[in-house]
């Protein structure tokens, strides 16, 4: 039934399958490990430091995209505020 030519187990292909996916595992999280310490978050202490450093960055959303769920839930009842020279 099973003819395996009495070939060692590291020449069967579908071994080196099962092998392989936890082998990428250990590898990406090795490499997740190094940029996590190479390259760390800076901590924000208060939501207006979160705010301050998104908006300094290039391409970032106005400051009022950046307001709190609870201050912005309600935006489109209350509508948005018509641009001066209108």
């Amino acid at each position: 039934m099973n003819q395996d030519d009495g070939q060692p187990w590291w020449k069967f292909a579908h071994v080196w399958m099962v092998f392989a996916g936890p082998a990428i595992v250990v590898v990406a999280s090795f490499i997740t490990l190094y940029l996590a310490i190479k390259i760390p978050d800076p901590v924000v202490t208060s939501h207006g430091q979160a705010a301050t450093a998104l908006a300094a960055q290039p391409g970032a959303a106005p400051a009022s995209d950046l307001a709190p769920a609870m201050q912005a839930r309600n935006h489109a009842a209350t509508g948005v505020p018509e641009a001066a020279g209108r």
